[in-house]
């Protein structure tokens, strides 16, 4: 398996040699753009998802088709109209066809044998589409580019010279994103024009300035009465235009064809001048985006014995990268998922961007949390932090209660890793206004639990949730630690008063001992009657017996209750009841506890997200595909947000072995329907790239594996390695810290431990946390040390560039 581990490869030859004119034709296969990624890792898909989407992203423009090379009418959001070519907030195309004549036999490319995934680009091998012909379709986005380049390469695999024509078809499809028409966004009919001094076709929305243009060199026209290649009707207002490649290629030689597609939503110049500089750039555009992917590789480097899982934790910094949105007159930030929430999310982001951070991205981390704090103060005005908006700025949802004190969590994650006290200033003040919000206007009882909906979007769940408990309790706390570095200590005192009184209340209020877990929600007898009704409908409906049986018997006890009764109930077994543990807040025995019974509601892909959906043989069921399934649903879902929340709630009750368990169950969903990435819902429904992945397993592998809790602020970075026991050696480099940059190699031999770390900067602490009593004779790079301790660790305190310690029990 190929990765940027070898050189970067030249890419410097002319771009006149891509663009290789009839008359100058010889064997080019080595100048096509995919020849150059020879040394970039690739994952080729499974043959039996080729009719399933990929996606080929750049920040302001992304395509989505089938990995056969279709595009079908995808998505919900906008009915049929999620897939495509996008350019938020518009949409350029619905897709594009190929067609291959030679002799007067054509064929259509409309069922690739093979999809093979780059990080940042893509290839569909049409293996025989006639005799003596091969295929290739190579794509990628430029960055900060609205265009896409799409590379085909013809093989004429026989002794003798051929000639053929090629016919390109694109569908145009000028309209608006969703919410368009909240910001007076309406679709017009397209209109195409051919322009010959480019060879390209120009297509407008005839009721706005929105345009796409494609075309290539050599390009003819195909006059738009002539009928179509293919059998492809999108629906929508758009149009189909045709160009016409005609060319020789000779006896076991190469053809390669570039097309280019651009598009504007603001004028035809500035689409014009995105063509241009696009066509005439590629390779080093594609070269300058090989370079940014290494980078994204080599920041938190993983090496680990599980080669599957160091792939996919790869992986999933690259299928973060494709997610980010880049509107300017919006802003720039980490979209939820593809392809149907490619806008951004309160929460989403809230647990996405503490991965971000933990991986070197403190770029995007910064733009997102400046997006959607001013939609957010836009929108509210009071601390509310919002929780979905379209790319053109309307606001669906200003925001569950949930999202308010994430938000409020995040602001200080973040500030521990890069320790800028400006970062911090800039938002207190809304963290503030937000924690009043909470408390002043959706506490009614005054009990210091909000009321209102968390992360669970079942009809009926906004009394005192229990994930909003516990993210409320966590707000107080890190902003109590945010107040005394603004110097605000009456309110620092405040804070973490109600931080330990919600904490202790959540321990006791909200555990319901007989059911050996935490409440789903706080509510009145007469709201879990009402709620359990459904929940035996919903069991029932998905055949779950066991389920119904225990929410019969659970229902007949609510009954026996007095009227009135306000207590905890679990109902559903939501993923939510294990926030206590994620957040560290739950008592040792409780929390124990709950994650034996959190380990029933699993299946081989990971946690569900409603504990009754599970099938009897939990964990070792496998369960049904997308291939089996003619409509999706979220109803039994299983997604990598509650089985990350459960790896890092084993982890900080001390339990890696058990965390790298759920680690190892969302691996197997990964390349599982499109090669590189996991999908929303595993193994391979919903969105085909998901933000809140890299939460699920950079926080469990940063911070928890190898232990790394920064203070950047005070130049000092803690390591508590807590590792799993298959794991003897391990390393993590080049993890960013402030202006500081470290790594940590990891080695276990019996009852030996060495641990390297090497910083780049002196002038920071490194202290080093052994658990108290386990480890004797310190050795700091040979030399005996003393330790300080406390009643849980043992320390080793360094500024040295490289320190090596080594221990033995």
């Amino acid at each position: 398996m190929k990765s940027f581990k070898k050189p970067l490869q030249t890419l410097g030859y002319a771009f006149l040699g891509i663009f290789l004119s009839d008359c100058t034709q010889k064997t080019v296969s080595n100048l096509s753009l995919e020849k150059s990624l020879s040394n970039v890792e690739s994952i080729k898909g499974r043959k039996e998802y080729l009719n399933s989407p990929y996606v080929t992203a750049g920040g302001r423009l992304y395509v989505i088709g089938h990995q056969n090379g279709q595009f079908p009418d995808l998505g919900w959001h906008v009915t049929g109209e999620m897939g495509g070519i996008w350019n938020h907030p518009i949409k350029l195309m619905d897709g594009f066809t190929g067609t291959i004549s030679e002799n007067g036999q054509s064929v259509c490319l409309s069922q690739a044998d093979e999809f093979v995934n780059f990080p940042f680009a893509n290839k569909l091998t049409y293996q025989s589409p006639m005799k003596g012909l091969s295929v290739e379709r190579f794509q990628f986005v430029p960055d900060g580019q609205e265009a896409a380049v799409i590379e085909y390469t013809f093989h004429n695999t026989e002794a003798i010279s051929k000639t053929f024509t090629f016919t390109f078809e694109g569908y145009t499809d000028l309209r608006p994103t969703w919410l368009g028409e909240r910001t007076n966004m309406i679709d017009g009919k397209d209109e195409a024009t051919w322009d010959e001094s480019t060879k390209t076709w120009v297509a407008k929305d005839a009721l706005n300035d929105w345009f796409v243009m494609f075309g290539g060199t050599n390009a003819e026209k195909v006059n738009s009465n002539e009928k179509a290649n293919c059998d492809y009707t999108p629906q929508g207002k758009g149009c189909r235009a045709a160009l016409k490649f005609t060319f020789t290629i000779p006896a076991n030689s190469s053809k390669t064809l570039p097309i280019t597609i651009a598009g504007s939503y603001q004028s035809s110049q500035k689409m014009k001048d995105t063509y241009r500089f696009v066509q005439a750039n590629a390779s080093k555009l594609l070269a300058e985006k090989q370079t940014r992917y290494e980078s994204i590789e080599q920041k938190t480097r993983l090496t680990i014995p599980d080669k599957k899982l160091e792939q996919a934790f790869r992986w999933v910094k690259y299928d973060t990268d494709w997610l980010i949105r880049d509107v300017p007159e919006i802003g720039r930030g980490i979209s939820a998922g593809l392809p149907d929430y490619p806008w951004w999310f309160g929460v989403d982001s809230e647990y996405a961007l503490q991965g971000l951070i933990a991986t070197g991205r403190k770029d995007i981390v910064y733009s997102s949390i400046d997006l959607i704090h001013r939609l957010s103060t836009k929108t509210s005005g009071n601390g509310k932090i919002l929780h979905e908006v379209s790319t053109n700025g309307a606001i669906f949802n200003d925001g569950n209660v949930n999202e308010t004190p994430q938000f409020a969590s995040l602001i200080y994650k973040v500030y521990q890793w890069t320790g800028e006290k400006e970062f911090l200033a800039k938002y207190f003040q809304t963290i503030k206004k937000g924690l009043n919000w909470l408390m002043t206007q959706n506490d009614a009882n005054g009990n210091l639990f909000p009321d209102g909906f968390g992360m669970m979007e079942i009809h009926g769940m906004n009394s005192e949730m229990i994930d909003v408990a516990v993210y409320s309790q966590k707000a107080f706390a890190d902003a109590a630690e945010m107040a005394k570095v603004m110097g605000e200590n009456t309110l620092a005192k405040d804070y973490a008063e109600k931080a330990l009184l919600i904490r202790q209340k959540i321990n006791k209020d909200f555990w319901v001992a007989d059911a050996n877990s935490f409440a789903d929600f706080i509510g009145t007898k007469e709201q879990a009657l009402h709620l359990v009704d459904d929940a035996i409908i919903r069991a029932d409906t998905l055949k779950k017996p066991w389920a119904v049986e225990e929410l019969k018997a659970t229902k007949n006890k609510i009954e026996a209750l007095p009227a009135g009764t306000s207590q905890g109930f679990v109902l559903h077994h939501n993923w939510v009841v294990n926030t206590p543990m994620e957040m560290g807040i739950a008592d040792a025995d409780k929390a124990i506890t709950v994650l034996n019974t959190a380990s029933k509601f699993v299946s081989p892909f990971g946690v569900f997200v409603t504990g009754i959906d599970r099938d009897e043989t939990a964990g070792k069921d496998e369960m049904p595909t997308s291939l089996n399934r003619k409509i999706f649903t979220y109803t039994g879902a299983v997604m990598t947000l509650p089985t990350g929340v459960l790896a890092i709630s084993e982890n900080n009750y001390g339990r890696p072995d058990a965390a790298l368990g759920y680690l190892n169950r969302m691996t197997k969903s990964f390349s599982f329907a499109l090669p590189g990435s996991i999908y929303e819902v595993s193994p391979d429904y919903g969105m085909v790239a998901q933000a809140w992945n890299l939460y699920s397993y950079g926080v469990p592998i940063v911070q928890q594996f190898f232990g790394i809790q920064p203070n950047a602020a005070e130049k000092t970075i803690i390591i508590q390695p807590q590792m799993p026991s298959t794991w003897d050696k391990a390393s993590l480099e080049k993890v960013s810290v402030g202006d500081n940059e470290i790594s940590i190699h990891y080695e276990k031999s019996g009852k030996s431990l060495s641990l390297k770390i090497e910083q780049k900067n002196t002038d920071w602490k490194i202290v080093i946390a052994l658990p108290k009593g386990k480890f004797q004779q310190f050795l700091v790079n040979g030399e005996k040390v003393k330790t300080t301790s406390d009643s849980k660790f043992d320390y080793v305190e360094s500024t040295n560039k490289s320190i090596t310690l080594k221990v033995a029990e």
